[in-house]
């Protein structure tokens, strides 16, 4: 079943099977990347299927959805497993950061509003007492991400928006094992808005330096976070084997 669905062009599926479908992957997709699956943990259809209240069709759309983007792996006889965390991972997402997150700012000098930007760098910043930890670092990681992508868009080049998209996903996961097992919320301190003077200032070179800079300050933070949370809790994030990191 699942091979035929992965076979089967999107607007193939009916309808309201797609629809239930999206909704699927979009909800079991967010807790994959806030951690509440944990990474490397197991399912099945069924125990998804009951957590959350989904119909099996609607369970194998998003199953199949999250096993192209990499987030979860077919298991044969065990079910799924949602993505490890590997010490590979950490470093490819930054060094890809670092590479294409200067390049965006740069491009986006002249071209960016800088309203929108002053408005998702205060959102970035709102206090939230009333949520669980888990769900305030949700409501950063949802702004920060918009206004990284908000400069991205405003490069004017498609794919480095698209790609930045993914990584800012992947970097969610990240902050979401380290920062939450730690119980504290992520800090950006003061670079987003030096980032708007100098985009404000027609400044790319500035601009440029600006998002290197915190792109590496967050990089040490997070992985600071993330290896007290793994000597916390007794974990070890795996290193891939010669053969599963050629898969």
């Amino acid at each position: 079943m699942t091979d035929l669905l992965e076979s089967l062009p999107a607007d193939s599926l009916p309808a309201a099977a797609a629809s239930f479908g999206d909704d699927a992957y979009l909800r079991i997709r967010r807790d994959v990347i806030s951690c509440r699956l944990a990474p490397g943990a197991f399912v099945t259809e069924p125990a998804l299927m009951a957590a959350y209240d989904i119909r099996k069709t609607s369970c194998r759309i998003a199953l199949v959805r999250l096993a192209q983007e990499g987030f979860v792996r077919s298991r044969p006889r065990k079910g799924y497993q949602i993505a490890p965390i590997t010490l590979r991972d950490v470093e490819e997402v930054f060094t890809l950061r670092v590479q294409l997150e200067p390049l965006a700012a740069r491009l986006a000098v002249g071209r960016v509003d800088l309203g929108l930007l002053r408005e998702l760098e205060a959102a970035c910043r709102v206090q939230h007492p009333v949520l669980k930890l888990n769900d305030q670092i949700d409501v950063f990681m949802d702004a920060n991400k918009a206004f990284h992508l908000a400069i991205a868009k405003a490069s004017g080049n498609a794919r480095l928006h698209k790609s930045l998209a993914s990584l800012l996903d992947e970097m969610s996961r990240l902050v979401a094992l380290g920062f939450g097992v730690q119980r504290t919320k992520p800090e950006i301190k003061h670079d987003h808005n030096a980032l708007i003077d100098a985009f404000a200032d027609g400044d790319g070179k500035r601009a440029e330096l600006i998002a290197r800079r915190h792109i590496e300050t967050f990089q040490a933070m997070t992985l600071e976070k993330l290896y007290a949370s793994l000597a916390q809790t007794g974990a070890a994030i795996p290193v891939p084997t010669h053969q599963e990191a050629r898969r």
